[in-house]
């Protein structure tokens, strides 16, 4: 990557000056470069979508649009140009394309011109503001012209007929351009806004300079609902990204988190202005949930790739080998450290700082003809650490050094004592720096006590793991006195005292309730103050913490405050639906304590039955969006509750079911379609693992069938059946459809077919329905090991016109994989292998995004080691005798990586002598004993050549004989004459490697001898494992010799040293100038006794090949 990354002064393409030039160079001076290129048959950067109908091309509505991926430059993909984003020119664009076609690019639309033949036009864009070539785009196609009412500046597009969505969508653009131009007070910065609305996006928002590409999918009308908190949350996104992004846009790829998470930090105050305060801290409390799991499950963060290198599997330096999913991940954190950053020096100073910034890059890009002038319309660390010094006068190097040049997130544990006597909370904190992605805090932390006097914050300063706290109460414990409660929101409530310990006057206590920190809390507390937190706490993160804690409590008390929150009607309405899901999970707790009617259902019918039969759901009335999102999150919880037989209660499954009956939407101004779809996601919640009788010589049909499951089918059927007449919105009735079908497949109520859903997943079908069945087809190949699937789901992978359906195949294969690592499966085959290195290397070179999927697949499947279906190849691991130690060949491994592959088990290389000597004057000695690391794992490997063992002498060998143990351990023991000195050599090598930068396939690796091994790779990117042995005999004495322990680790087993002088010896020898690798080659001749052919014949690996992982973290 760093010799084409034009950051460094590299490229792909090299023009060779002519001496005339020099002069003008050498004074500074202007001069232009002509590149006539044609583009044909583009596999990457442009995107073509050309429906399989008959017409014209505007007809049948093709079109064209560029792409990139997240933070990808992919503009030399499809015109030459310096791809990077530090360096800026203006643009001047020109389009010829048919007459009934509308081109759309970045910058002003100066004229159109009609060409001689009149049957093509030309569309000339100028864009005058300093650009990078990352940041422009155009798009071609037969695009219907929306100017928007409240800003002439702004035009949208769409495909032909799509226009009276496209004005209900784009009717509310206008308040984001204001909110952000008053916040920052300071104009937009370009003079036009173009929004384009295009078939199969890359992605759903792509933003470039005066424009961004939308997904066609994000258009709605007025009557869904669901949809357009979505919609309405990318576009304010995208218009946050015009002022950071693309006119102020990154220095580099290490000052891509300043970029990505000012525009998100602004898009987020936005949703707090529209949304409300409480979507605001879900979406946040949300976002730092996926950044801890991320880094807890995979590893660290770092936001500054220049600071720190990463520990993953991949190279987080360039923008083009960083996995998708980190790349989601590290755009949530950056959006959380500037919040983090906005609470440290206030929102205030920040928007001033922001609004420094834009004045500075709009007085930079005025200056037209000096482009040395234009640095300021790049944004890097050490300007913006400057400019903030300006404006505030204050130092936050401190804090990008703790959460910008480090990865991780803080992670606390509390828990506390009430000391009566001194009347003081015993508080204990700790943080747990053990666990992957943890990172240690030293700084203030905000702690919480909500006390029957009032609501008190507490500021600790955190400088240890562990530290002790005294937390002096304000209150006293009451006894029978009532007196309403103040809380921090100044209003005063009444509660009942009764479950809470007489003796302490403290309701809850919550650590970092304001979410200033990156960290995750785990916290003790008695389940009353959980209880007593949820009903009267009003913050919405402490409510959703409360919820999370009180899953593990399950009580009457516990069901009781779930209820109260569900019915009332002042909480935040995910708040509510969180209560929900938490009290199906309380219920199926309680199922052998649990009186009255199932859970939630007199709940439901209370809301939304008929006032004349309560059994009967009312008509549809969406109007109260709170209690749309109740009426379709309170069936699917019930769904899940089970009685005593693990089955769902039959009064619930009734109660399901007549939802489906009254359902009447005829008098609804809204669409129903996201009820009934969750209708079906409830229905299928219900079913269990069917009970078969084996043997019974019958196959699956429909008469075998349970009633709920002939129901639960025949509903499905006709749903479908009507999906295909009246088709909802983005086809969501047909995609829970599919998913309600892999569940009674997968519980044994319908035979598995694959071919279902391969024929809703082809080409043509709507892209939420494909990437459902896909979803269905990759569980199907993991539960039914489908080869033919599997390769069928990788052709469509490779070759599937809709890249966003290839990039989600593959992530769905990487969430569920086929089989686990080192698992013996019929999946597992060098083929696979071949397939997926093979992609990796040349097959996706053009897609990025893709290729990186593939990367962490391959990772998921085989992890840093070789995969074991593979052949083994030789010389690897260096025995040194001289040195008594083991060490890796220095060719193939660098020494600063040695220490990786050091293991800390017992389970060592043992060469001694196992056999009484008073038995026999001969000893025996363990030529090869290599035991498995694990009980279900083991060393054994297929090979293409025997292992033969040959001696230099043949007349020293008495016997040759093989044991082959219960625990898979194999071994050769070789008896010889006391009183001669023999040697004996044998190989056996185990290679681990894994994704390199070269090409070279994993299953042809080179097994040449050691000699043939002379340098040493210019990067190395796998982790290796073998075992070669090199064994000795002398007559000194004899040694039991082990591998290489790390430090300070004792040894756990003794060593025998026998003083006989009949003692042999055998030890590793490395000459002091020359290591010695011995091959399997060196002793293939000779020695064709019957008895040791039948020892050395590869017919005795009977298992499928598999290896111990080198996990190295």
């Amino acid at each position: 990557m760093t010799t084409v990354d034009p950051d460094t002064g590299n490229g792909e393409v090299t023009i060779r000056m002519p001496p005339e030039s020099h002069p003008l160079i050498s004074e500074l001076r202007p001069f232009k470069v002509c590149i006539e290129f044609s583009l044909e048959q583009p596999k990457g950067g442009i995107h073509f979508v050309t429906p399989n109908m008959e017409g014209t091309p505007a007809e049948r509505s093709c079109h064209l649009f560029t792409y990139k991926s997240l933070y990808e430059n992919s503009s030399r993909m499809w015109f030459p140009c310096i791809d990077t984003f530090s360096e800026l020119c203006t643009w001047k664009i020109e389009i010829t394309t048919e007459m009934d076609m509308t081109a759309v690019s970045c910058g002003d639309l100066i004229e159109v011109m009609q060409m001689p033949d009149r049957k093509s036009k030309t569309f000339h864009y100028f864009l005058s503001t300093p650009t990078a070539a990352p940041n422009i785009a155009m798009a071609v196609g037969p695009f219907e012209i929306l100017v928007d009412p409240n800003m002439h500046e702004v035009t949208h597009f769409c495909l032909p007929h799509l226009t009276e969505i496209l004005k209900h969508t784009t009717g509310y653009i206008h308040e984001a351009f204001e909110f952000y131009e008053e916040l920052l007070s300071s104009r937009y910065p370009y003079s036009c806004y173009k929004q384009v609305f295009v078939d199969e996006s890359f992605i759903d928002m792509d933003p470039y300079a005066t424009m961004t590409i939308f997904s066609t999918n994000l258009l709605h009308s007025s009557r869904i609902i669901n949809q357009t908190i979505e919609t309405r949350t990318l576009m304010a996104a995208a218009v946050a990204e015009q002022f950071f992004g693309c006119f102020l846009s990154m220095a580099s790829w290490p000052d891509a988190w300043l970029t990505v998470g000012i525009a998100k930090y602004l898009a987020g105050l936005f949703i707090k202005n529209k949304f409300g305060n409480n979507e605001y801290r879900y979406l946040v409390s949300k976002e730092m949930k996926l950044v801890q799991d991320y880094e807890h499950r995979v590893g660290g963060i770092v936001l500054d790739p220049a600071a720190k290198h990463g520990t993953h599997h991949f190279f987080v330096w360039h923008r083009q080998t960083i996995s998708p999913k980190y790349a989601e991940i590290f755009q949530k954190k950056a959006h959380l450290i500037l919040r983090m950053f906005e609470i440290r020096i206030g929102q205030q100073l920040l928007i001033q700082v922001l609004n420094k910034l834009l004045a500075l890059a709009v007085s930079s890009a005025q200056q037209k003809f000096l482009a040395n002038t234009w640095g300021n319309t790049l944004l890097s660390t050490s300007s913006f650490t400057k400019i903030i010094s300006t404006v505030t006068g204050k130092d936050i190097q401190p804090f990008l050094d703790l959460w910008v040049s480090q990865s991780g997130c803080a992670r606390f544990f509390g828990s506390f004592v009430f000391n009566r006597k001194r009347n003081v909370v015993e508080l204990e904190i700790k943080q747990d720096l053990s666990a992957k992605g943890a990172l240690k805090y030293v700084g203030p932390l905000t702690v919480t006590i909500q006390e029957l006097d009032g609501s008190f914050n507490h500021t600790f300063k955190i400088e240890e793991n562990k530290t002790k706290f005294d937390i002096t109460c304000h209150s006293k414990s009451r006894r029978n006195k009532k007196k309403k409660i103040p809380l921090v929101t100044g209003e005063e409530v009444d509660m009942d005292l009764s479950a809470m310990d007489a003796d302490s006057p403290v309701l809850w206590l919550q650590i970092d309730p304001k979410l200033e920190l990156l960290r995750q809390v785990t916290f003790e507390q008695p389940d009353y103050m959980w209880q007593y937190q949820l009903r009267y706490e009003r913050d919405v993160v402490s409510q959703k913490e409360a919820i999370a804690a009180l899953e593990h409590y399950p009580s009457p008390a516990t069901r009781k405050a779930l209820t109260d929150v569900l019915e009332n009607e002042h909480c935040f309405y995910k708040v509510r639906i969180d209560s929900a899901q938490c009290l199906a999970k309380v219920a199926n707790s309680m199922v052998t304590s649990w009186a009255g009617p199932p859970a939630m259902m007199t709940i439901f019918r209370k809301i939304f039955g008929s006032h004349s039969c309560p059994a009967i759901i009312r008509q549809n009335n969406f109007s109260n969006f709170q209690h749309y999102f109740l009426l379709k999150t309170i069936p699917r919880a019930m769904a899940h509750l089970r009685n005593l037989h693990a089955i769902c209660p039959p009064e619930v499954f009734e109660f399901i079911m007549a939802l489906f009956k009254y359902n009447d939407n005829s008098r609804n101004k809204y669409s129903d379609c996201y009820y009934r779809a969750s209708l079906i996601d409830a229905a299928a919640a219900t079913i269990t693992p069917a009970i078969t009788i084996v043997g019974s010589g019958q196959g699956l049909s429909t008469d075998s069938l349970t009633a709920e499951a002939k129901r639960i089918l025949e509903e499905i059927t006709r749903c479908l059946n009507l999906e295909k007449l009246l088709p909802c919105y983005r086809h969501v009735v047909t995609v829970s459809c599919l998913k309600a079908i892999r569940i009674l497949q997968k519980n044994g109520h319908l035979t598995t077919d694959s071919t279902f859903f391969i024929n809703y997943a082809q080409y043509g079908v709507f892209r939420d329905v494909r990437i459902t069945a896909l979803e269905c087809l990759v569980d199907v190949i993991k539960t039914d090991l489908m080869p033919g699937d599997l390769y069928w789901l990788l052709d469509l992978i490779e070759s599937d016109r809709d890249k966003h359906v290839c990039h989600i195949a593959m992530r769905q294969l990487i969430d569920n994989p086929p089989f686990k690592r080192q698992e013996h499966n019929p999946l597992h085959t060098e083929d696979l292998v071949e397939r997926l290195w093979k992609m990796m290397n040349s097959t996706l070179s053009h897609d990025s995004r893709l290729r990186c999927d593939v990367a962490d697949l391959y990772f998921t499947l085989y992890g840093r080691t070789r995969p074991t279906c593979l052949v083994i190849p030789d010389n690897l691991v260096v025995l040194n005798l001289k040195d008594k130690k083991t060490r890796m060949n220095p060719a193939i491994v660098p020494e600063e990586l040695e220490d990786m592959f050091e293991s800390d088990d017992d389970d060592d290389m043992n060469l001694n002598s196992s056999m009484n000597a008073a038995e026999s004057d001969d000893k025996e000695i363990n030529v090869m004993d290599v035991s498995p690391l694990k009980d279900d794992v083991s060393l054994k490997r297929k090979s293409d050549m025997a292992f033969d063992l040959m001696m230099s002498d043949h007349s020293m060998v008495t016997s040759l004989t093989h044991n082959e143990d219960s625990n898979s351990e194999f071994k050769f023991k070789l008896k010889v004459k006391p009183e001669e000195d023999i040697t004996v050599a044998s190989s056996f090598t185990k290679d681990t490697d894994r994704l390199s930068d070269d090409s070279m396939s994993p299953s042809q690796s080179s097994s040449a001898p050691a000699s043939a091994v002379t340098s040493q790779p210019t990067s190395f990117s796998g982790l290796f494992s073998s075992v070669s042995m090199v064994e000795s005999v002398d007559h000194s004495k004899l040694h039991k010799v082990k591998k290489k322990k790390k430090k300070n680790k004792k040894h756990k087993h003794k060593h025998r040293h026998e003083k006989s002088e009949r003692d042999t010896s055998v030890d590793l020898f490395k000459d002091s100038e020359q290591e010695s690798v011995l091959s399997l080659d060196r002793f293939k001749e000779g020695h064709k006794s019957s008895e040791s052919s039948t020892v050395n014949s590869p017919s005795v690996f009977n298992n499928p090949p598999s290896s111990p992982e080198f996990e190295v973290i």
